[in-house]
């Protein structure tokens, strides 16, 4: 029967499924369908080809939100070299695969290495695309939470900025992307002591992925995360930890018991209780933090490297 389907039309059917398992956190079942695509396009195309080069995009992009760095990294290097062959240096799937290989790098303390990618993609991306688009705002967006991480938070604030805006007037006042864009701002002007503005961010951001995405999905357990963390740092600690526990079940949930995301939810609420002095319930949350980043993420990584430091 798929001999039958056009070549143009011959990976969708395997895309579609794959992002609505993926949409329900359903990884396994995502896995799947990505992996029949890609042997699909495969047999139908031969070893090098666009659409061979999207199906690896997409494995791998299923990888890094489980976690797996290692498997990712050698697919998404694998398919944007296939990009650059096939398609010319200058081309917009080139961009969404450096893109893709930044977003890798960001998360693993990598910040020299995904810095260039972000800023050749955004690049690439107003020239081929335009001044105004949705990439060019998920571009500027990335490149925000990279400096964002790194302190530069007055070279980050314009770009979140543009970001939010320009997802605004593209894709509405309500959209997960538009949701994304209000929670960076919000935590950046956290990080600033702007909590006057911090809060109504942070609430309606909430509010709108579970709206949108329902009311267990990873980004509504992020928005908890960063919620709570705002009532924390204003001694509001009896409002913070039922967000805290709340976000780190989702999270063990959705995402599995060992994930980055898992890590971060716990070492958090281990903070909480250290501010509160329950030093006997943060300790084994705190090691457990410790040794599940070591191992997801290396012993480099700087959110291993200040844990070790502290200790």
């Amino acid at each position: 029967m798929r001999d039958n389907i056009d070549d143009e039309d011959i990976k969708w059917p395997f895309v579609g499924l794959g992002r609505f398992y993926q949409g329900q956190t359903n990884y396994q079942e995502t896995e799947k369908w990505d992996k029949d695509c890609l042997s699909v396009c495969k047999r139908r195309f031969g070893e090098e080809h666009p659409d061979v080069a999207s199906s690896i995009n997409n494995l791998a992009a299923l990888y890094k939100s489980q976690g797996k760095y290692k498997a990712a990294e050698l697919l998404f290097v694998n398919a944007l070299g296939m990009m650059k062959k096939l398609l010319g240096e200058e081309h917009p799937d080139v961009a969404l695969s450096m893109n893709n290989l930044a977003a890798l790098y960001q998360p693993q303390g990598k910040y020299k290495a995904a810095e260039p990618l972000y800023v050749d993609a955004l690049a690439m991306r107003k020239k081929l695309l335009g001044e105004e688009q949705p990439d060019v705002a998920l571009s500027m967006n990335n490149l925000a939470a990279l400096y964002d991480l790194q302190g530069k938070y007055e070279v980050a604030k314009p770009l979140y900025v543009d970001a939010l805006a320009m997802r605004k007037k593209l894709l509405g006042e309500e959209h997960p992307d538009v949701a994304l864009s209000m929670n960076n701002l919000a935590a950046l002007y956290d990080l600033q002591g702007k909590y006057e503005v911090v809060k109504p961010l942070y609430v309606d951001a909430l509010a709108m992925r579970k709206k949108l995405l329902g009311e267990e999905h990873p980004d509504v357990a992020l928005s908890m995360n960063n919620l709570a963390a705002l009532y924390k740092s204003q001694g509001k600690y009896e409002v913070a930890e039922p967000l805290y526990v709340d976000a780190l079940a989702m999270m063990k949930k959705l995402l599995g018991e060992e994930h980055p995301d898992v890590a971060n939810s716990m070492n958090n609420l281990a903070a909480l209780y250290k501010s509160q002095g329950k030093y006997e319930v943060a300790e084994p949350l705190y090691v457990d933090a410790l040794a599940m980043r070591k191992k997801l993420l290396g012993e480099e990584h700087p959110y291993v490297a200040s844990a070790a430091w502290r200790k």
